[in-house]
């Protein structure tokens, strides 16, 4: 049979979060997932094929977790405009499964009976089918069926053939509407409809305290709990650095290795040279390095999601970062943020407010990430003497410490701020399932990576990718004219622009060289300092410049210069990378630009009241 003649099918899979939707879309379709954005949104969508004959083939769409059609998040409003058919450029589903967690009845049951009253073709999907026979629940799917008056299938999607059951009655291809029930559709009366079912429907044996109470009497106590999740994001926050290190090494090492082997033919004196080596291969590496701890820190996540352990961390953190502006689940993405900005402001999907969200993505920039460190022991070391403050601390880790924590407090500020300025005043509680205990699945562990490679390969290569050739360009051209004796970035497009910046800095303490530095520098922060090597004409190994520096810039800088650059790099966006992918999280170009406007604005004015303080203090 032709392709052209093949019948494909549009079904749609929605459910309440934490119902298995994900697990059995994963297990209906596999490797042939699409993962990308709704148009104008940042919600994610996820579509993928399955094929059940050779005849027909169904197109499946995982649909946003939802707990009802009367939208309160963009993830339920997209979920909804779909299931309706007025989502611009989305075709309506020719069928609904609505999965239900069968350990939860009586709260996924009241969507589904939002579902119902659409009158579309529907199946409902009883899943986690084995852990509802641990805790002794017994479902009567027949007589649900004839209660709900659409067809009900059991399903336990972390099982190889789970989902046999649902396969068989989609092969019959009865994608008939159901009739609307005539009857009050009130919040009211479907609560009272749903306790009618659950009376008819569902039994339990009288059972023992189950594991998941056991468990949560720990992990929930205001002590315990508190330890627990510190002990566990400790472990995360090292892994994400030593584990993903040899990684980044090695990446690195790969590029390196293909970037002289494609650049071999070339004149190293050539454009042609120095735009693929500089340029290609540079931007290329700038993008795969961040791969690692990215990989790392989504299988920490994915794990606490899928356990089910995720939703009681924010519930543990809800009231220290209420008080801060923020909301629990903001936790996580932000200490992410002290290892990369990116996975930080990518992690923030899993906050569902979207004031929140974007309050979380401005403030991450401003936790001390890693690439700061190269820029941090440069000037700690040429500038801050070793020597002991009180017999127990080293003056030089207290000043690092100083900086971490100037940026921890800084973002409470500002998100602090961010929510005394809205227009909107009022607060949105944390309200969320607690799910069960489960072992995560892993196959859907190994597709959630995947699917956060692609999409951050994808959405974050191509601008910064593009901007770093860009910045190339900046640097090379034009080239210096014949007996130049200065460093050759000093007669360039970004050399000019330094020593016009330097009427800008020179109140803060900068000269045309760290302005020239601060340029190179935006592709990633820790460029600032091979940039600094590049303008004083130093050469030899990255280690070798960095000695040099130290030397140099202990002899020809002024101390409050010194003091001033890192109250800069506290607050500064020096990282192309983290602005894209704001622009992309965000969708928004504005947001983008207040995010660049706020943090040059707050490391200027610190950058002046430390330059300023200690000058006259010194003086």
């Amino acid at each position: 049979m032709t392709a052209s003649a093949e019948q494909l099918h549009r079904i749609a899979l929605v459910g309440n979060p934490n119902c298995g939707k994900t697990a059995l879309f994963n297990l209906l379709t596999g490797s042939t997932q699409k993962v990308a954005n709704y148009a104008g949104v940042t919600v994610e969508r996820k579509e993928g094929l399955c094929r059940i004959s050779d005849e027909v083939s169904l197109q499946i769409l995982d649909l946003p977790g939802a707990y009802s059609l009367d939208a309160t998040s963009p993830d339920e409003a997209v979920t909804r405009d779909v299931l309706c058919g007025q989502y611009k450029g989305e075709a309506q589903p020719e069928l609904i499964v609505c999965v239900v967690d069968a350990t939860n009845l009586r709260l996924h049951l009241r969507f589904a009976l939002e579902l119902i009253a659409l009158g579309r073709p529907m199946i409902v999907a009883v899943n986690m089918m084995d852990s509802a026979q641990r805790q002794g629940i017994q479902v009567d799917t027949a007589r649900l069926a004839e209660k709900l008056g659409v067809p009900v299938v059991e399903t336990i999607a972390v099982q190889r053939h789970g989902a046999n059951t649902l396969l068989a009655l989609l092969q019959q291809q009865n994608f008939s509407a159901v009739p609307v029930p005539c009857e009050d559709q009130g919040l009211e009366a479907r609560f009272r409809r749903v306790q009618d079912i659950i009376e008819c429907c569902v039994s339990q044996t009288e059972q023992p305290q189950n594991m998941d109470d056991r468990l949560d009497a720990v992990l929930l106590h205001p002590f315990a709990g508190m330890v627990i999740l510190a002990a566990m994001l400790f472990f995360m926050f090292q892994a994400v650095f030593s584990w993903a290190e040899p990684l980044m090494v090695g990446i690195t090492s790969i590029v390196n290795s293909a970037g002289a082997l494609i650049t071999a033919p070339m004149p190293t004196d050539s454009a042609l040279y120095s735009l693929v080596n500089d340029g290609v291969i540079a931007g290329l590496g700038n993008v795969l390095v961040f791969l690692p701890q990215i990989m790392i820190l989504f299988l920490f996540i994915l794990i606490l999601e899928e356990s089910g352990y995720l939703p009681r961390a924010a519930y543990l953190l809800d009231k220290l970062m209420f008080s801060a502006g923020l909301s629990g689940r903001a936790f996580i993405p932000l200490l992410s943020s002290f290892a990369c900005a990116i996975p930080g402001i990518m992690a923030t999907r899993s906050i569902q407010d979207p004031r929140d969200r974007l309050t979380t993505i401005l403030v991450a920039p401003l936790m001390t990430c890693s690439a700061r460190l190269p820029v941090y022991t440069l000037l700690i070391a040429a500038f801050i003497p070793q020597r002991e403050v009180a017999g127990l601390f080293n003056l030089q880790g207290l000043v690092l410490f100083a900086l971490y924590f100037s940026g921890i407090i800084s973002a409470l500020l500002v998100a602090f701020v961010m929510k005394a300025l809205r227009r909107n005043k009022s607060d949105h509680a944390l309200l969320m399932e607690l799910p069960a205990y489960r072992l995560p699945h892993a196959r859907d562990i190994a597709l959630g990576l995947l699917q956060r490679a692609k999409i951050f390969l994808r959405r974050v290569g191509g601008i910064i990718f593009a901007l770093t050739v860009l910045l190339w360009l900046l640097c090379t051209f034009p080239s210096p004219p014949e007996g130049f004796t200065g460093a050759a970035i000093d007669f360039s497009i970004a050399g000019r622009l330094g020593h016009l910046l330097a009427v800008v800095f020179e109140p803060i303490g900068f000269n045309w060289q760290i302005s020239v530095a601060l340029i190179v520098g935006m592709a990633a922060r820790e460029v600032a300092v091979s940039a600094l090597g590049t303008v004083y004409a130093m050469s030899g190994s990255e280690e070798a410049i960095t000695e040099q520096l130290g030397q140099l810039i202990a002899q020809q800088w002024a101390l409050p210069t010194a003091l001033s650059l890192l109250a800069w790099f506290v607050f500064a966006p020096q990282c192309i990378s983290t602005l894209a992918v704001i622009r992309r999280e965000t969708n928004s170009w504005r947001v983008m630009g207040f995010a660049v406007f706020y943090l040059f604005a707050l490391a200027y004015l610190a950058s002046l009241a430390t330059y300023q303080i200690a000058t006259a203090v010194l003086n």
